[in-house]
C-alpha cells in the first residue's frame, strides 16, 4: 500500500506485475464495507474489460486504476455531482477531457465517487448516501470513532488512502483536494486552474473550478498533473537548501488546534535542520482578502432554475449556500472581480522573494462525523467546521495559485497536512519544493 503508482508502473512495463492484477486488486478493496462508501457506482465489468485493451503497459498509466469524482462526465453514465436531483439525468455522451486524458494515458476507470452535492463543502458529508470515512493512506486505519475524510473530492481521497484507485480525479474549487488530501493522510495537488479544462463537468464557480488530482505520492502527483495538463513538469535537481521558502504568520497560523500546530512547528524545525532556509513572514494581504466570495453567485446562476424546480431534494445546507448568491447584484459582482485582481497584484508583489510558502493545509483535525453529520442540530458545529477547513485552502483559490498538500504527520496521529503554495503558473517550482520536503519527511 505504500509503494507508489511510479514504482508500479515501471513493475507492470517489465513484466513483473500485471495490470489486470492491479485492477482485481483494487476492485477488492474498492468492494470492502469499510471503503465502498468511497464510490457511488463501481464499474467492476468496465475496469476488467479496459484492463484488456492491447498496448496499455506501455502507456504512462501501464493500465493501472483510477477513479473519477461524481462532477465529471463518463460517456455512457448520468453525472449526478452526488445529487438526487439529477440521478435520472441524460447520460453523457462523451468523457470529460481530463477524463478522456486519463484514459488516454492508459488509466482504467475503477468507479465514480462519493462528493458533497454539487462540490459546495469542504467536510465531506452527503445525506443522499452512506457516509465516507477518513483513512490514512500514510498508515492505515484512523483510531477511535470515524471522522469526515474532507470535502468536497471526499470519496476521491478515500479511494487513494485505502488503495483502491492510483489516482482520483476531483477538483478544487476553494480546497476541494487538498482538504481530503489532508484529512486522508494523502497528496493533493490543486494546479493553476487554466492548466486543466474544465469542461465536461459541473461547474461550482467558474472562476475558481480546478480539474486536479489526489496521489499518494508527490512523484505521482508530477506524473498525474502532466496527463491531466497535457504538459511537461520541467524536474529541479536543486537541494532543499537551494529554495526560498517562507512560513506567513498573518491568518494561516490563527486559531491552529494543538495537534496541527504540533506537528506544523516538528515539520518546519525537521525541514531547517535539513538544511531549508525558512523565514517567517507577516503577508498583511491575507487579513484583507475581497469580502464576498465567487463559489454563491456563480453557483447560484447554474442553479437558478434546477433549484426552483427541485430545491426541496437538495440537501439543506448546500441549498442554503447556493442561495445567498441570489444577494450580490450585478455590480457588487464586477466589482469584486477588480478587488480580487487588485488583491492578487499585491500578493504577487509581497510573495516574489519566496520560491513557496508553506502553511497547514487546513488548522483543525478532521472533525468527528457524529458530530457534523446530516441533521439540523448539527448545523451550527457543521458550518462552524466547513469555515475552519476552508480557511487557509480558499487563499489559494482566490489567488489563482497552485498548492500541493502533502502529508506531514507521523504513525499513530491523526492526519495533518503541510501546504506548499504560491501565485499563478509557479506550479513546477511547488512540485519541486514539495518532492524535496517529501524527500525528508520520509527519512
Amino acid at each position: 500500500m505504500h509503494h507508489d503508482l511510479t514504482a508500479l508502473r515501471s513493475l507492470v512495463r517489465s513484466g513483473a506485475a500485471s495490470g489486470r492484477q492491479a485492477v482485481e486488486q483494487s476492485l477488492e478493496r474498492a468492494q470492502d464495507p469499510r471503503f465502498a462508501p468511497a464510490f457511488t457506482r463501481l464499474m467492476a465489468d468496465s475496469a476488467r474489460a479496459e484492463a484488456e485493451r492491447p498496448g496499455l503497459a506501455a502507456r504512462p498509466l501501464a493500465g493501472l486504476p483510477v477513479s473519477v469524482k461524481d462532477l465529471f462526465d463518463v460517456a455512457g453514465l448520468p453525472t449526478c455531482a452526488g445529487s438526487v436531483v439529477l440521478a435520472d439525468a441524460a447520460p453523457a455522451t462523451s468523457d470529460a477531457p481530463a477524463v478522456a486524458r486519463l484514459r488516454q494515458a492508459g488509466g482504467v476507470l475503477l468507479g465514480t465517487t462519493h462528493m458533497v452535492e454539487f462540490a459546495f463543502s469542504g467536510v465531506g458529508t452527503n445525506p443522499h448516501g452512506p457516509a465516507a470515512v477518513a483513512w490514512d493512506g500514510r498508515y492505515g486505519a484512523i483510531p477511535g470513532a470515524p471522522r469526515v475524510p474532507g470535502g468536497s473530492s471526499s470519496g476521491a481521497a478515500v479511494s487513494v488512502a485505502c488503495g483502491a484507485a492510483w489516482i482520483g480525479l476531483g477538483s478544487d474549487t476553494g480546497g476541494s483536494i487538498r482538504i481530503p488530501a489532508a484529512l486522508t493522510g494523502v497528496v493533493g495537488f490543486k494546479s493553476t486552474a487554466r492548466l486543466v479544462p474544465t469542461a465536461g463537468a459541473i461547474p461550482l464557480s467558474t472562476t475558481l473550478d480546478t480539474a486536479c488530482a489526489i496521489t499518494r505520492t508527490v512523484r505521482d502527483a508530477v506524473l498525474a498533473h502532466e496527463i491531466l495538463a497535457q504538459r511537461s513538469v520541467t524536474p529541479s535537481p536543486a537541494p532543499l537548501s537551494a529554495w526560498r521558502l517562507a512560513v506567513p504568520r498573518t491568518v494561516m497560523l490563527d486559531g491552529l488546534d494543538t495537534h496541527v500546530a504540533r506537528v506544523f512547528d516538528r515539520t518546519v524545525a525537521r525541514l531547517q535542520a535539513a538544511g531549508a532556509r525558512i523565514d517567517t513572514i507577516d503577508l498583511p494581504l491575507l487579513a484583507h482578502q475581497p469580502a464576498y466570495g465567487f463559489s454563491a453567485p456563480e453557483a447560484y446562476a447554474w442553479h437558478r432554475d434546477l433549484i426552483a424546480r427541485a430545491g426541496d431534494r437538495y440537501d439543506p445546507r448546500v441549498r442554503q449556500r447556493i442561495l445567498k448568491g441570489a444577494e450580490l447584484s450585478a455590480a457588487d459582482y464586477i466589482a469584486l472581480q477588480r478587488e480580487r485582481a487588485a488583491w492578487i497584484a499585491g500578493m504577487e508583489r509581497a510573495m516574489q522573494g519566496y520560491d513557496a510558502l508553506l502553511s497547514p493545509t487546513v488548522p483543525i483535525v478532521a472533525p468527528l462525523l457524529a458530530d457534523v453529520a446530516p441533521g439540523e442540530a448539527r448545523d451550527a458545529a457543521f458550518f462552524a467546521a466547513n469555515a475552519q477547513l476552508l480557511r487557509n485552502t480558499s487563499a489559494v483559490n482566490l489567488l489563482d495559485g497552485c498548492a500541493l498538500s502533502l502529508p506531514c504527520h507521523a504513525a499513530g496521529e491523526l492526519p495533518v497536512g503541510l501546504m506548499v503554495w504560491h501565485a499563478a503558473l509557479h506550479d513546477d517550482a511547488v512540485l519541486a519544493v514539495s518532492g524535496r520536503i517529501e524527500e525528508v519527511l520520509q527519512k
